[in-house]
């Protein structure tokens, strides 16, 4: 049981890759703040154009699996999201056509880049880590509190000195209200 939400169904997920006890709550509507790294937390978006990518294909996700985006960053090496459920699936789903077409378009990318200068192509055997952190986010401070550790992971970072430095996430809507490259929805 869910602490504090009665009734709320279990999905457990478990493989010879994943821990047998990892356990992702769906089902309740709640807000999933999602973490994911790159492979062998490499800077694999360590570029403008990298995360402008990454942001592209979050919004053709976003579309076509039709749930709301509540907050953002991304990294060099990681991506946090804080998103509600999908209407007609769950943030395993989304996460995993996310990753699979970032990473698709990144290394056809890659290959371009690098064609023709013996490189190899510079393509790694993966792009992304296997699995993703999931917490359940199901009361309006604890939001809060995702979406300030998200918009204050570069300053930690040493990336920028201030939050509102790093375009690649969703903090410069909640100060000035203006649409970043990924539009945010607002939930109460």
């Amino acid at each position: 049981m869910y602490p504090g939400v009665p009734h709320m169904p279990v999905l457990h997920v478990g493989s010879s890759t994943m821990p047998s006890r990892l356990k992702r709550f769906y089902g309740n509507h709640d807000l999933h703040f999602l973490a994911f790294s790159c492979y062998g937390r490499r800077p694999l978006l360590d570029s403008p154009s990298a995360r402008n990518v990454f942001l592209d294909v979050l919004g053709i996700m976003r579309q076509r699996h039709n749930f709301l985006l509540v907050g953002y960053v991304v990294m060099p090496d990681h991506v946090h999201l804080l998103i509600s459920e999908p209407e007609e699936s769950n943030p395993s789903i989304v996460v995993k056509a996310l990753k699979h077409r970032v990473s698709a378009d990144m290394i056809e990318i890659r290959r371009q880049e690098n064609s023709g200068d013996g490189s190899g192509g510079g393509v790694l055997p993966h792009f992304w880590l296997p699995r993703f952190h999931d917490f359940n986010v199901y009361t309006d401070e604890k939001k809060k509190e995702k979406l300030q550790y998200m918009h204050e992971n570069p300053v930690t970072r040493g990336l920028v000195k201030f939050p509102g430095d790093w375009i690649w996430s969703s903090f410069l809507f909640y100060v000035t209200g203006q649409p970043g490259i990924v539009p945010i929805d607002l939930v109460d």
